[in-house]
């Protein structure tokens, strides 16, 4: 039992914190869900709570975290994933459990070996609340996250509300991940490359197709964006990953993270990741970078200390989507089956098919090797339209 003065603090304090959300609107004129609290500020009232979050979880400027504390609300914990609660580790850094040093909410790492929340993490939990920027791509582990924390929440009875954001690589291309045997952190879902839908969005896809494992469901909340819908764009105030910097990188990211499958710097250890290839040989291109350790972007970088010669992508304004023509060129200048450096398991988990590794290896055009999952795609976009919410 909550006493009573304490449901009264919390009332007035969600009062005030609604009225002055509602004054809170981008320029833009779009309010993410995490700022449309008139719509969740009721259901999780009296709860005890645990929230999915990073440093993209932000209300009208201030953490989700801040704003749900300064609003009387019992937050157990926060379930911090990959690059951590406040987004300050390297890619692929186990993240550490421990406490947010600004709220003193318990921190729990679901980055690392254990990437699903247990029971016991649950036991204390009512509702969890889950809240981080994606990118649009299927590789970006925070749907994996997503998976996870849907799954949790459904073995343990625990309630998920989902505080959507708009998706700025917001369109369908790519190849579909098809091949059980390739599903891995960076592709748990039968999704493209390019999956044209926001969180929200993609947690009813999770639910409504069954890919949740043995097929359980999620209790499931999703509190939609405003002034928001498909085909709009969205530029991000916040980087949402230490290498993902700014608008054009973003929008590059999708067609470049193939390379991370490759011995091709994407430009990590600079501070022009993800607008930058290159491989320490001069006939790459006359782009020339060095990788070295960045603290809070990456420690050891691919080729550190080595110069790469490749190709300077911050003035390509014209390349959105999926494209191939980064990954053909430099395979062409590399040579032979070099590019793929013994790593081409990891290719394939990222491209979601070998298929695309063998047709780039026996020299396939690139507007046939695009043909070849258009079949896909259509049957996608078509599963895709049941759950569109914009």
């Amino acid at each position: 039992m909550i006493p009573k003065i304490a449901i009264k603090k919390i009332t007035v304090a969600v009062l005030l914190s609604v009225a002055a959300m509602s004054l809170c609107r981008a320029a833009d004129g779009v309010k993410v869900g995490a700022e449309c609290v008139q719509e969740y500020f009721g259901a999780i009232k009296g709860k005890r709570l645990a929230v999915v979050a990073n440093q993209t979880s932000v209300v009208c400027g201030v953490h989700l975290i801040d704003t749900l504390k300064s609003s009387g609300f019992d937050v157990v914990k926060a379930f911090a994933p990959e690059h951590g609660l406040r987004g300050k580790e390297d890619a692929g850094a186990v993240v550490a459990s421990g406490v947010d040093v600004k709220t003193g909410v318990k921190v729990v790492s679901i980055y690392g070996k254990q990437k699903k929340p247990t029971a016991e993490m649950l036991s204390d939990v009512d509702v969890v609340l889950f809240d981080i920027q994606d990118v649009g791509a299927r590789f970006y582990t925070y749907i994996s996250t997503l998976h996870y924390v849907m799954e949790a929440c459904a073995e343990n009875s625990k309630k998920l509300i989902v505080l959507d954001r708009p998706n700025p690589n917001d369109t369908v291309d790519g190849p579909v991940l098809k091949d059980s045997s390739l599903r891995s952190f960076v592709g748990l879902d039968f999704l493209p490359v390019l999956h044209g839908c926001t969180m929200g969005e993609l947690a009813m896809m999770m639910n409504g197709e069954g890919w949740l494992a043995n097929g359980v469901k999620c209790d499931l909340a999703v509190v939609k964006c405003e002034g928001w819908k498909h085909g709009d764009a969205w530029s991000l105030k916040i980087k949402p990953s230490p290498n993902l910097p700014n608008d054009l990188a973003i929008r590059l990211y999708p067609s470049l993270c193939l390379f991370e499958g490759t011995n091709v710097s994407v430009g990590r250890g600079t501070y022009r990741p993800f607008s930058v290839v290159g491989y320490p040989k001069k006939s790459c291109g006359h782009h020339k970078f060095i990788p070295r350790p960045i603290k809070g972007m990456d420690g050891n970088p691919m080729h550190k200390g080595h110069t790469c010669y490749g190709l300077d992508l911050r003035k390509d304004l014209k390349t959105k989507g999926f494209s191939l023509k980064y990954l053909l060129l430099m395979y062409d200048k590399i040579g032979c089956d070099s590019l793929f450096w013994g790593n081409s398991k990891f290719f394939d988990k990222l491209a979601g098919t070998s298929e695309l590794r063998t047709q780039i290896q026996n020299h396939v055009p690139e507007m046939e090797i695009r043909e070849s999952w258009q079949a896909d795609l259509r049957k996608y976009s078509a599963m895709r339209r049941k759950y569109l919410l914009y």
